[in-house]
């Protein structure tokens, strides 16, 4: 059985798990851009595993995959042995490389379970968790956590993640926003230097990375493994083929400018009608680019008015004209927003 390898993984960029957002059809567009050879990490959305041993796989659409995804690392939000146990039996048997736990959601759904990132506020019951996951197969497991709150000293995250490490996890992914941020304010990166100077294993790190330039910058200033970037590569998915040409990829033409970039979305945003379409039927498909366009469109110019154009379609068949016609204008997307949605 294939696991991550991390000697193998050779590319510094991968996209975060996101509910909503990181399916089968957004990665298979991102996909589009990697060269060949290149080699990352591949996330699912969050993975409930109170639901996923009921679950048709191949159907769901929250766990639909490609055949050709090196390194397919599913996250999972869970607390209890039994369904941890078999939710990661059950994704290893679909084709995990891997299994990533979820300790970093804020929303309040999680955390009235004792879910995501409420985990962080015991760390004996987190370490448990970590080790359910570690002993339920061979597969490596990870965990994607937030940054300490501010009554907290960054020795108490080394700590924390020491814990985590001795449990059984593989590797760390540190988004360093307090959970009360959301995804507002700024990325602590230097959290992400400190776990890097003081962990063995490998560090993500992930948070306020909007550019090319950035992931270059995150890992310049903290030395981590991988750099994960979440709502700004869905929006503008080629960021791949940018850090591919920096790295001397033969990548072909790739869009740099802000009016390329706009362009280069509409052609996304077409695709990912057609997919969408293709993956989960005319109904969610139309919902699905709706959120997408909610999430997304921050970093276009005149974004706002393809919400609109989303919320009145009736079909994908519909929106696909009315987005067609949109783009036929010249627009321009910024390089950084402040408002994400």
């Amino acid at each position: 059985m294939k696991q991550v390898d991390w000697k193998q993984v050779n590319f510094p960029l991968c996209l975060a798990p996101m509910v909503g957002l990181s399916h089968i059809v957004l990665r298979e567009i991102i996909q589009s851009y990697l060269p060949a050879g290149a080699l990352t990490l591949w996330p699912s959305e969050m993975l409930n595993s109170r639901r996923v041993p009921g679950e048709n796989l191949a159907t769901t659409p929250e766990t639909m995959k490609l055949e050709n995804e090196t390194f397919f690392v599913p996250q999972i939000l869970g607390n209890e042995q039994k369904p941890i146990e078999e939710t990661i039996v059950k994704l290893k048997d679909w084709g995990a490389h891997g299994i990533d736990i979820n300790m970093g959601c804020p929303v309040r759904k999680a955390l009235k379970h004792n879910y995501g990132v409420a985990l962080m506020g015991d760390l004996d019951y987190a370490a448990n968790v970590v080790s359910m996951a570690a002993s339920s197969s061979s597969l490596p497991v990870s965990v994607k956590l937030r940054a300490v709150e501010s009554e907290q000293s960054e020795q108490d995250l080394v700590r924390f993640v020491s814990r985590l490490v001795d449990a059984g996890a593989a590797w760390i992914c540190l988004h360093p926003r307090v959970p009360s941020q959301q995804r507002r304010g700024s990325a602590d990166w230097s959290q992400i230097k400190l776990l890097k100077r003081s962990i063995l294993v490998p560090v993500v790190g992930n948070g306020d990375v909007q550019t090319a330039a950035d992931v270059w910058r995150m890992k310049n200033e903290t030395g981590c493994d991988m750099v994960m970037a979440g709502r700004a590569l869905a929006a503008r998915p080629w960021m791949v083929a940018q850090v591919a040409q920096d790295m001397g990829y033969d990548v072909g033409f790739v869009a740099r400018t802000s009016e390329e970039e706009a362009i280069e979305y509409g052609l996304c945003l077409l695709k990912f009608i057609k997919l969408s379409r293709k993956y989960f039927g005319d109904n969610l498909a139309l919902r699905k680019t709706n959120f997408y366009l909610r999430t997304t469109t921050p970093w276009l110019e005149f974004g706002h008015s393809l919400i609109g154009i989303g919320q009145k379609a009736k079909s994908t068949e519909e929106l696909e004209i009315a987005v067609a016609d949109f783009f036929k204008y010249s627009h321009r997307m910024s390089a950084y927003t402040e408002l994400r949605q």
